[in-house]
């Protein structure tokens, strides 16, 4: 749900600096249904991802 709200917040961000049309509710629903499911996959791919570990293997790769 974070995800979400965050997202659409940094779209209409994005879309009002980029092109300076007003925030309508037609611009607000198509970044919300635009913005579900990058936030799906950003819970699921980056949430799931120990990047202690592959930080780890990475510097002992550097050691040798």
């Amino acid at each position: 749900m974070f995800g979400v709200i965050t997202g659409v917040i940094e779209d209409i961000i994005a879309v009002k600096i980029v092109s300076g049309e007003p925030i309508t509710w037609k611009i607000f629903g198509i970044i919300f249904i635009i913005t579900i499911p990058f936030a799906i996959i950003g819970e699921i791919v980056a949430d799931n991802i120990d990047f202690i570990a592959i930080f780890k293997k990475i510097a002992g790769l550097f050691k040798k």
